[in-house]
């Protein structure tokens, strides 16, 4: 089978590898499509590990089935979790599965930038879910971002008529702006330094849309009538935006950290104004089995709206201009690649 090999983000090959062998307890999976995630084209994580074939925001059906497999069958259309959980450990059981040791060490074979991957036995009783009639293989896509996304606005605290700052405006970004709309949020600003971006937030339901830049804090009040913001969502990695989210939460307000930043990365924090303002400071990484089922609700109901974001659909061997096109971050928000093309 093809599959696009990861050398680093400006080298990927598409090359053959054979066809996985399944066990009696697992699934072969025949991908259709494969969301670019930021995340994908973060060097100082992915390179030390390459060559390897990304690819975790999968939509594909069965194409085999393993004998001891009842649940399953061939032509089942499905999204496939690449980390699962145990949902047995102490930090499954109190609600924090994105933290469980088992996540850590589960993914399926290869990655979702192939034709074909295996799905490990775990992954087969934790991490697949059926794909509704009512949902293409692109909106699918969106599953595992989106799950993420709803998992951090629940640690953010949402609740009807607060009112958000997202900063960060890429794909990300935007799925929180939706998101915070269709759960009423009083009002959404969203600030970033592309312009184009930004346009789209606006697009996706943000109030006021700001370029970062100086006098960020009294443009983001007169935005949000004289008041800063109760909840304020980082949604990128650069660390000016994790300094300004400190200076842009109104008193009492939440600060949830949904991004990660380059390794080693340390920030310096006002504590004593933190303190003194009754401030929250909290992080979110992964989603959860429930947050999946979630996310595919809130698609599949159209609810949330995706489709609308996908601004690329390549096939396999174009996978290097979509990691360009990801890790440029100027014209697109979301790539797809599809390895059956």
């Amino acid at each position: 089978m093809r599959v696009a090999m990861y050398y680093n983000n400006h080298d990927i090959r598409v090359e053959e590898k054979p066809l996985p062998k399944i066990g009696p307890d697992e699934l072969l999976v025949k991908v259709w499509a494969s969301g670019v995630c930021g995340s994908d084209v973060l060097e100082w994580y992915r390179v030390p590990k390459a060559p390897l074939v990304l690819g975790h925001e999968i939509a594909g059906e069965v194409a085999e089935v393993g004998s001891h497999v009842n649940d399953w069958k061939v032509g089942d259309r499905v999204f496939v979790s690449h980390h699962v959980p145990c949902n047995m450990c102490r930090h499954c059981l109190s609600n924090h599965h994105s933290v469980c040791d088992t996540l850590a060490r589960t993914n399926f074979d290869p990655g979702g930038f192939a034709e074909y991957l295996r799905v490990p036995a775990i992954n087969v009783r934790n991490g697949v879910f059926r794909l509704p009639e009512t949902m293409s293989y692109h909106e699918a896509v969106f599953i595992e971002p989106l799950a993420c996304v709803f998992r951090g606005q629940l640690h953010a605290g949402w609740a009807p008529s607060k009112r958000f700052l997202v900063i960060g405006a890429g794909i990300t970004g935007l799925m929180h702006v939706k998101l915070a709309d269709r759960v009423g949020a009083g009002r959404i600003i969203a600030v970033d330094i592309n312009r184009k971006r930004l346009t789209s937030a606006a697009e996706c339901g943000a109030d006021a849309a700001i370029v970062a830049g100086p006098d960020l804090v009294e443009r983001v009040m007169t935005a949000n009538d004289g008041r800063l913001p109760e909840v304020v969502i980082v949604a990128t990695g650069a660390v000016s935006a994790v300094s300004e989210a400190f200076r842009l939460v109104d008193k009492g307000g939440r600060i949830l950290f949904f991004a990660p930043t380059d390794p080693g990365l340390e920030v310096s924090m006002p504590f004593n104004e933190l303190w003194r303002k009754e401030i929250t400071m909290t992080s979110s990484y992964a989603g959860s089995p429930r947050d999946i089922v979630a996310a595919i609700e809130l698609i599949a109901s159209k609810k949330i709206l995706v489709s609308d974001m996908i601004t690329h659909v390549l096939p396999l061997e174009r996978t290097q201009e979509g990691f360009s096109l990801v890790a440029e971050a100027e014209s697109s928000l979301k790539v797809i690649i599809e390895p059956q093309f």
